[in-house]
């Protein structure tokens, strides 16, 4: 996991950065664990991409291509 964005309630977001256009379920083995650590606090988990389709990977979790930024 490259960031964790802490809002001041305390959620959080963590994002991961992908040069590859191709995203996998191993891409977001970070993000779940912090998920699993940090329960409610967690609100979602992005993993940025560069191919062309935003994408659901489970409950929280998102591949966005850097081109949605």
């Amino acid at each position: 996991m490259d960031f964790v964005l802490e809002s001041t309630d305390r959620q959080l977001i963590g994002i991961e950065v992908k040069a590859a256009a191709t995203v996998t379920h191993d891409d977001f083995r970070g993000l779940k664990k912090l998920q699993t650590l940090t329960g409610k606090r967690f609100v979602s988990g992005i993993v940025l991409h560069d191919g062309d389709q935003a994408l659901p990977f489970g409950e929280g979790l998102w591949a966005v291509p850097f081109a949605m930024l």
